[in-house]
């Protein structure tokens, strides 16, 4: 077996296929480094395979109709996306960007196709990662429909805590550096109010910003504050999963 797709086997969709099947995927993939801030893939582009992140962190976005940028997800090393072609999608529907330079893993569909035929593990892998991507999306939307701008940021700082979130002597630090104007852009608000709002959670006692690292001091008040049980944090005493609408 090649020694350059050792990769491969981290992602956990395929950790469970024999030599014989990582063998065939490799020998269709391809491997390419994008620079920081690089676009990956368009709108309207054609959709024919899957992409694989091995360093490096991708964003997944749209352009609103009012020019606007809506943030949908992050993508971590060890990830798949662009996993709707694998159901059909012939065009991709968002823009895919680099946020730091990023080694991409480009996997034909009809290869995972193939692979989900021969190991039922791997095609309920791919329908839970879809779905758990649509339930985030719909989470999300719950909340930019319904929250105050204070609400909605919140959220997100809880979601990101379910996610990057560390233990800090000062409480819980994300393990993501986003700036004003990208936390902005997830919740459908402006820059100044975001800066606002994190100003007055700051006065608070409830988090701190230092150099755009977030530290969150008081996890649980945080959450309780929008009617939300704290996310869990692995090595955080009291955890509890993060459900919104949970008292």
């Amino acid at each position: 077996m090649d020694e350059k797709y050792w990769y491969l086997k981290r992602c956990e969709l395929f950790e469970r296929l024999d030599g014989t099947q990582i063998a065939r995927l490799e020998a269709q993939s391809q491997v390419r480094v994008f620079e920081r801030k690089s676009l990956v893939y368009l709108p309207d582009d054609e959709s024919d395979s899957v992409l694989l992140l091995v360093s490096g962190r991708v964003r997944i976005y749209h352009i609103t109709t009012e020019g606007k940028e809506a943030l949908l997800a992050f993508i971590d090393p060890g990830e798949l996306f662009g996993e709707l072609t694998i159901i059909g999608q012939s065009q991709r529907e968002e823009f895919a960007e680099t946020m730091e330079k990023s080694q991409i893993v480009k996997i034909p569909a009809a290869a995972i196709r193939e692979v989900m035929d021969e190991n039922p593990e791997v095609t309920m892998g791919v329908t839970k990662l879809i779905g758990l991507r649509r339930q985030r999306f719909e989470r999300r939307l719950k909340s930019l429909m319904f929250q105050p701008n204070r609400d909605r940021l919140i959220f997100l700082l809880l979601e990101l805590a379910e996610r990057y979130g560390v233990p800090h002597p000062d409480g819980t630090a994300l393990r993501i550096r986003l700036s004003h104007q990208e936390m902005a852009n997830i919740i459908g608000s402006t820059r100044e109010t975001v800066t606002v709002v994190l100003g007055e959670l700051q006065q608070e006692g409830l988090l701190e910003v230092k150099r755009r690292q977030v530290i969150l001091n008081d996890l649980d008040r945080l959450a309780s504050s929008i009617g939300a049980a704290p996310p869990e944090i692995p090595g955080r005493s009291s955890n509890r999963a993060f459900r919104t609408g949970d008292t």
